[in-house]
């Protein structure tokens, strides 16, 4: 790692939003760590790195603690440090009434998504309080559906619920060591996980409507601006949304 060269962990980079800001990242000369739970999705995100900083490939269970340490001890060995987490694995639960919700689905839900997104915030802050270059940046992907949820989510509506209050409390317990968080909630990037929006899915009313998305490269650069501060300055939310899609008036 140079003087001036940023060190980020991406988690989820195997496919969608992760691949999308790892690529926008490396692009931009940061060094990446690609976590996710496949090596084979991983590695197709490697080959498609432009830039010219190094890639460390880490299959990583973010449920589980020491999975995640791993992760983080291997970054720091490899890359020499972390100034950037973008917190993204995430899942989402079958859309089906509350009540009719398979409870391992729910658990997946809560375990990925918060769970996970906890174990490597936790271990980030580690790296970033103790490495030479004190501090860094820790961005968590929440989502729109946090203030307006879709029908049939309440999954994954509390799921990024929790996250902003895990955004708040970093951002407050980390001020003293240069660790600012944010967090950037997402409407409709076109992705595997929102084809289903794409196609049409239920409103509000009761109708199926197919719903606008934006291209998932507007995330990334989002991602990037937010990075692109100083760590005197954070931006605490921050939403992207595919401009006509249905979220106002929907909550």
């Amino acid at each position: 790692m140079t003087d001036k060269s940023k060190v980020a962990v991406v988690t989820g980079a195997g496919s969608g939003i992760g691949r999308a800001v790892a690529t926008m990242l490396h692009a931009n000369g940061y060094d990446i760590a690609l976590a996710g739970r496949r090596r084979d999705s991983l590695e197709e995100t490697a080959a498609q790195l432009k830039g010219s900083g190094r890639a460390l490939v880490r299959s990583t269970d973010v449920t589980d603690a020491v999975s995640v340490a791993e992760l983080f001890r291997e970054t720091l060995t490899e890359l020499g440090g972390v100034q950037l987490l973008f917190n993204n694995a995430g899942i989402a639960a079958p859309s089906v009434p509350f009540d009719e919700l398979d409870p391992a689905a729910l658990r997946s839900v809560i375990d990925i998504n918060v769970l996970g997104a906890c174990n490597c915030a936790r271990e980030a802050m580690r790296v970033m309080k103790s490495q030479e270059r004190r501090g860094g940046r820790i961005i968590n992907n929440g989502s729109v559906s946090a203030y307006a949820p879709r029908p049939n989510s309440s999954a994954y509506t509390t799921s990024k619920h929790a996250i902003t209050g895990l955004t708040k409390s970093i951002a407050l317990d980390g001020r003293k060591f240069g660790i600012v968080c944010g967090q950037i909630d997402i409407g409709n990037a076109v992705t595997e996980m929102s084809d289903a929006i794409g196609n049409g899915t239920l409103q509000a009313d009761g109708a199926i409507m197919a719903e606008p998305r934006m291209a998932v490269e507007n995330v990334a650069r989002a991602v990037l601006f937010m990075d692109s501060l100083t760590l005197d300055a954070n931006i605490p939310f921050l939403t992207i949304m595919a401009s006509n899609m249905p979220l106002f008036g929907r909550g």
